[in-house]
């Protein structure tokens, strides 16, 4: 299914966009109540801290540890590559989960499938704090690492739609770019949470690091588990999809049921937009939040040092998300968007050249530079992604969207980046900023060809 029209000027959703008069709002018998609000964010939020704490420990993990745990035959630089290569596979199965997580949310309800992706991302990290390594079982310890985090992919594909959903489909249309940048917290601050707890156990002697402290950040999920589905279990279901399933119903009665992928594919322009919107942001997440341990260390810095500047980015992104998110209720997602595309192909060479300097003050900066525009291409995507599709394949449009620009920008980012470097002969930077600058492009040309959807109203 395409985007919808706009309400104010029928258009093609794939044309430049112009501005808009003030939208048409939603009717209130849509507006919850502000503690009913306050309570389905504070759930997405607590959610996606788990689910984001969990994948992106993963992605530290596997820059610090899994190389030589899990793929000890490798020489040094294969094992980076063959360790980012099990990062990719978690970010390879975000799709399907956006996929099959989409339709039932689209056919069951959001909540369902919340509840679900919070177990599935808990449990499958919690296991991996407790898997032996090569060393004690062999090739089965980087199967299992692969099977581990193919779930937490699966996981974190279907939480991120419904997440998202739960908080656009309750909240007032003037409003949805503040109240999703509250759930969108929970990226910074899983990250945040992540970074903590790598560097308090890397504060170990070096082997107990390596024998058993890695395992704590991981064990500790269980704990976050807890407290996530203590919270989610007792939120409402949206009061959208019920409107909108219950029409469904009647329409469907005596014929065939519509697939929420099938429609979504009939006409996937949007998906494609969807997509692509997203490559820019998530290559800067790649880049500055993974990569940036493997690159940093290897022209010299040390881990600590690149840890403080991840724990500062983290920071930042508390401020910037939710700011750049409520900054798309005023003047529309595509202005905001599209700064922040412009500002990494301006600035990629700069922000490299600063981390180049080997300052660690440089290299700070030159992280929070790229925080600040992957922030400003990031925050709005909640809003404009879930009001490019109707309601009955919200889940799924949205989801696969999102999903497939995670896979192509963060997925492969630090693999295609590890291969530049090799290819280069050295700790060059020159190709990371050039990669940087070309999903930079990409993002600025789709969000060009995307028609403004700020207040759309989700009912229609």
């Amino acid at each position: 299914m395409s985007a919808a029209p706009s309400p104010q000027r029928p258009r093609r959703a794939d044309g430049p966009a112009k501005p808009e008069r003030s939208p048409r709002p939603e009717s209130p018998s849509t507006a919850p109540s502000p503690a009913l609000l306050r309570k389905v964010a504070l759930s997405s939020l607590l959610g996606t801290v788990i689910e984001y704490y969990d994948f992106l420990l993963y992605g530290t993990m596997a820059a610090l540890v899994f190389g030589p745990l899990f793929f000890p035959e490798s020489n040094p630089t294969v094992g980076t590559i063959a360790s980012f290569g099990t990062l990719a596979a978690g970010y390879v199965a975000r799709p399907v989960g956006g996929a099959v997580f989409g339709h039932f949310g689209d056919r069951l309800g959001r909540k369902r499938m919340l509840v679900l992706t919070m177990v599935l991302m808990g449990a499958a990290s919690f296991l991996i704090g407790l898997l032996p390594t090569y060393a004690a079982i062999g090739i089965a310890a980087p199967a299992l690492l692969v099977l581990f985090r193919v779930v937490q992919g699966i996981a974190i594909g279907g939480e991120w739609g419904g997440a998202t959903l739960m908080v656009v489909e309750h909240a007032d249309a003037r409003r949805r770019g503040l109240w999703n940048g509250v759930m969108q917290m929970g990226s910074p601050i899983g990250f945040l949470l992540s970074t903590l707890a790598v560097t308090a156990t890397t504060l170990l002697p070096q082997d107990e690091f390596m024998a058993w402290g890695w395992r704590i950040p991981f064990l500790f999920s269980a704990l976050l588990l807890g407290i996530g589905l203590y919270v989610r279990i007792s939120i409402s279901e949206s009061p959208l999809f019920r409107q909108a399933i219950a029409a469904q119903k009647e329409r469907e009665a005596g014929g065939p049921s519509r697939i929420p992928l099938a429609q979504v594919l009939r006409r996937p322009r949007a998906l494609v937009l969807a997509c692509a919107v997203g490559i820019g942001p998530f290559a800067l997440t790649g880049m500055i939040s993974i990569f940036i341990l493997t690159y940093a260390t290897g022209i010299g810095y040390a881990t600590s040092e690149v840890m403080n500047g991840l724990i500062a980015a983290s920071f930042m992104g508390l401020v910037t998300i939710p700011l750049f998110s409520a900054l798309s209720d005023r003047v529309g997602r595509r202005k905001v968007v599209l700064s922040g595309a412009v500002g990494i192909v301006l600035l990629a060479f700069p922000m490299f050249a600063l981390i180049d300097t080997k300052s660690p003050a440089l290299l700070i900066v030159g992280i929070l530079l790229g925080q600040l525009l992957q922030s400003a291409m990031y925050a709005p995507l909640g809003p404009l992604l879930s009001e490019m599709f109707g309601t009955e394949v919200r889940y799924t449009g949205a989801s696969m969207g999102y999903q497939l620009a995670a896979l192509i920008g963060s997925g492969f980012t630090p693999l295609i980046a590890s291969g530049l470097l090799s290819a280069s002969g050295g700790m060059r930077s020159a190709p990371l900023s050039g990669l940087v600058v070309v999903c930079g492009l990409v993002t600025a040309l789709a969000i060009w060809r995307i028609a403004e959807t700020r207040g759309r109203d989700l009912t229609r």
